[in-house]
Formats: C-alpha cells, sequence, structure tokens
C-alpha cells in the first residue's frame, strides 16, 4: 500500500469524538430529528410523521428495528481485516429494489425493534468483540437513531471507525449533517440511468443525479481510502458497482464519473455477485446471473478509465 494510503493506528481517533466533546455531535442529533419529524431522512421525502407512529415509504417508523448484529467476514478486506466488521443489518430500506438479495430484511422489514441506547451498547460490545469497525447496513432511513446511539456508545468507550453502507440514493441534507460522523462511507452506485432506476427500484428515477452528488460530497468529507499498518480500514470512501446483466449498470458512465469527478485512487469494488432475486424474474433483463465476459468487460472498463485501486469481490 502507498505511503500516501497508510496511517498508524495508534495515531488515529474517530472524528466523532471531538464533535461530541464539543456539543456539535448533539446538535446534529437534534437538527437530524427535525428532517425525521416530517421525514425527508431520503430523496423521496414521504414527510411521514415518523415520531408519530406513521411509517414512510421504506416502512420504518421512529424507532430502529436491526435484523442481526455480529461479526462479518464476507465483506471488503479492508473492512474485515482478520477480525471482523461489526456488521449492523437494519430492517427495512428506502430503495425497495426489484432484485434485492436481502429482500426478507430491506422489504418484509424482518426484525427486532431496540432502543437507541440499546443499539449503542451493540456497537460497544462488537467493539469488545474485537470487530475494526462498526458497519451499519443499509442506515438511511434510521440516521437520527444511529447518532443517538453513537452518542451512548461513546460514554461507554466506543472508539472504532464508523462504516456507513448506504444504497447510493441519499439526501445530500443528511450526509452533510455526517461530516465527522461517518469515518468510512460504503456506498453503492446501482444505475446510471434514470427511467431503468425508476423501473427496478420503485419508482427512484432521480437515483442516479442523487447518488452521484452524494458520492462527490462523501469524498469531500473523507477522501481516498486511508488503511492502518495491517491494511484495515480507518478513513475515506469505499464504492459498490454491481455489474448487472446486459450492461444495465452503466459501468462505463460509472467508472469514467469516478475517474474524472472523484479521483482515480477512489475505492471500487466490482461486484460480480448478482444473481436474479425477489421479484427479479419479472424483467427478462434482470433474470439470469451475469456472464464471465461481462464481468471481464467492466473490469477492463475500470481499468481503461485509470482505476487504480479496483477490487473483485
Amino acid at each position: 500500500m502507498r505511503e500516501e494510503f497508510t496511517s498508524r493506528r495508534s495515531e488515529w481517533a474517530p472524528a466523532y469524538l471531538a464533535l461530541e466533546q464539543s456539543g456539535e455531535l448533539a446538535r446534529r442529533e437534534e437538527a437530524l430529528r427535525a428532517i425525521y419529524r416530517e421525514c425527508r431522512l431520503c430523496p423521496r421525502a414521504c414527510q411521514a410523521e415518523r415520531d408519530r407512529g406513521a411509517t414512510g415509504v421504506c416502512g420504518a417508523t421512529a424507532q430502529a428495528k436491526i435484523y442481526s448484529a455480529h461479526p462479518h467476514y464476507g465483506e471488503e478486506p479492508p473492512l474485515t481485516g482478520r477480525r471482523g466488521s461489526g456488521t449492523i443489518f437494519f430492517s427495512h430500506c428506502n430503495l425497495l429494489c426489484s432484485f434485492c438479495q436481502n429482500w426478507e430484511i430491506a422489504h418484509s422489514g424482518e426484525g427486532s425493534y431496540i432502543s437507541d441506547r440499546t443499539l449503542g451498547r451493540i456497537m460497544v460490545e462488537l467493539q469488545e468483540a474485537g470487530c475494526h469497525n462498526i458497519n451499519l447496513v443499509t442506515p438511511t432511513h434510521v440516521v437520527p437513531n444511529i447518532v443517538s446511539a453513537v452518542r451512548h456508545a461513546i460514554a461507554l468507550g466506543l472508539r472504532v471507525p464508523l462504516v456507513y453502507n448506504c444504497g447510493g440514493y441519499e439526501s445530500l441534507e443528511v450526509v452533510r449533517l455526517l461530516d465527522n460522523i461517518v469515518d468510512i462511507y460504503l456506498a453503492d452506485c446501482k444505475y446510471m440511468d434514470s427511467s431503468l432506476a425508476s423501473k427496478y427500484s420503485s419508482g427512484a428515477a432521480d437515483y442516479p443525479e442523487r447518488a452521484l452528488a452524494a458520492m462527490e460530497e462523501m469524498h469531500r468529507q473523507v477522501g481516498d481510502l486511508v488503511v492502518d499498518e495491517e491494511g484495515v480500514a480507518l478513513r475515506g470512501l469505499m464504492i459498490r458497482h454491481l455489474v448487472l446483466p446486459n450492461g444495465l449498470a452503466g459501468t462505463d458512465r460509472f467508472v469514467e464519473f469516478v475517474s474524472h469527478r472523484l479521483s482515480p485512487l477512489t475505492y471500487v469494488n466490482i461486484m460480480a455477485q448478482y444473481r436474479p432475486e425477489h421479484r427479479a424474474y419479472r424483467f427478462p433483463e434482470l433474470s439470469r446471473p451475469i456472464s464471465l465476459d461481462e464481468l471481464r468487460q467492466a473490469l477492463r472498463l475500470a481499468a481503461e478509465a485509470g482505476l487504480q485501486r479496483v477490487g473483485r469481490f
């Protein structure tokens, strides 16, 4: 790993500690809860009064619901390291893709409600289990709960990086409020075509513009990925790009965006794991896994765009 991408873990501290000490983290929590009351946490801005028990488009109420929390060894190597990523899977989702591989969690909302204080304790328990980070999976619709939980966890000794593991359909207003709270952004970039985003992700026609704007802000905040002496992530932007059949993900436009609008040194994971799940069989063009040639083409496009930190996972 090049020297500019490494930092001694002993010399690193999460920025959220300073925010809590200054009182800024409490102010951010209140700002997020104000957004939450007539919910516009995501670009759908459905205005559900979630603190009064209403459910938004995502299906979530004001209380966080989680499906599971455990050390995870199936994430990108800079996240899992040797001791795993402390992964918390939140129930429900704001994107609701037709080919969702975790549809029981995202669409059906399976899981258990927990308090913010309990969520904070879970974060600390994962840290105590040796996990390198706290990996918040599908966090968009529960950001106020997460920030509240982090404040409880700081009091209990939380000190590992926070990973914001999202589908990319983010509100720029909310992402800006996460500045110096989130250490590592792990964002999907699913499509570069608005008509496909609308067709496959429950009418989210503005997905490409929202996702690209959010990733630019994420990169502004945390920059390119920085790892410790063992190659474990401390801070930075990571992007997942799931290769879809028949070129539907717009890989050519995606890699050009990363190279020219972010940085050729952005950590990009070209994902080959697509399989038709949930309602994918309703769409003939999505009803098969990708071919080896399609994966090779995606990797070739990334190389031609000059991307220098490309993983295949």
